[in-house]
């Protein structure tokens, strides 16, 4: 059995874990922090990470990035592996994520599902072959009307794992509104739409002459995300000390 202390447990997402846990054998939340302290009777639920005493096997975090750093210090400090959702980092905290992965295992991903990191994978071989071919490479990302940044981090995840396969030959292009010119070979387009409840959808497109290669992913509820982290939850429980990402899960499922 793999206990969790739920960091951020009142949000929607930490509801969304709870939900899911409770239908879990395997997996059981032994308490909550939330800076709203409520519950509903499933767990204890803590103010702050340090006033929590409980043991547990990891923690599981969907909460702000200012609650991030107590985070890491707890779990560096606790030698407790941490799945850390939460995502807005800055420079500076993703440094710290390094320095606390050097005392206690902490899996970090821009996307929680697995069917995103999976295509991270597809993507790496996709490019590698198109792109020499002459094909040019197109993000278009869609998400709902409450989402207030863009691209989206997931978008950003995408064109990296692509870039860093092509030893950083591409330069990213937000908007072409500005100039007016041919679209140079080396660009990666990345588009963002925002509408209505669209929970997340990413397009991929690899546009050659005469064909068009769509490579898609769709996320149709909040429950993807959860079962990701619960997936990297039960992974990441007593592993040694180091830096973690969803691609380790999916190769331990392989």
């Amino acid at each position: 059995m793999v206990k969790v202390i739920l960091h951020g447990c009142n949000g929607k997402m930490g509801q969304m874990v709870t939900e899911l846990c409770s239908q879990e054998e395997d997996v059981k939340i032994v308490a909550g922090v939330d800076a709203f302290q409520h519950g509903t009777g499933e767990y204890q639920v803590y103010r702050d990470i340090y006033q929590c005493n409980i043991a547990a096997d990891v923690v599981i975090d969907f909460s702000t990035a200012t609650a991030v750093d107590g985070l890491l210090n707890y779990c560096a400090e606790k030698k407790l592996p941490c799945v850390l959702c939460t995502t807005g980092l800055s420079p500076e905290q993703l440094e710290k994520v390094k320095e606390a992965s050097e005392k206690t295992a902490v899996l970090r991903s821009a996307n929680m599902t697995l069917g995103i990191n999976l295509l991270m994978k597809v993507l790496k071989e996709a490019v590698a072959a198109l792109a020499p071919a002459g094909f040019d490479v197109e993000i278009v990302e869609k998400h709902h009307n409450q989402k207030v940044d863009a691209p989206s981090g997931t978008a950003i995840a995408l064109a990296d794992a692509m870039n860093e396969e092509m030893g950083g030959a591409y330069e990213y292009v937000y908007d072409r509104s500005w100039v007016r010119q041919k679209r140079d070979k080396k660009e990666l387009g990345i588009s963002a739409v925002r509408g209505g409840t669209i929970v997340g959808d990413h397009d991929v497109i690899f546009a050659g002459a005469d064909e068009v290669i769509t490579f898609s992913h769709r996320a149709y509820s909040k429950a993807v995300f959860a079962k990701g982290a619960i997936q990297a939850a039960k992974f990441i429980a007593g592993k040694p000390a180091g830096l973690y990402a969803m691609s380790d899960v999916i190769g331990q499922r392989e």
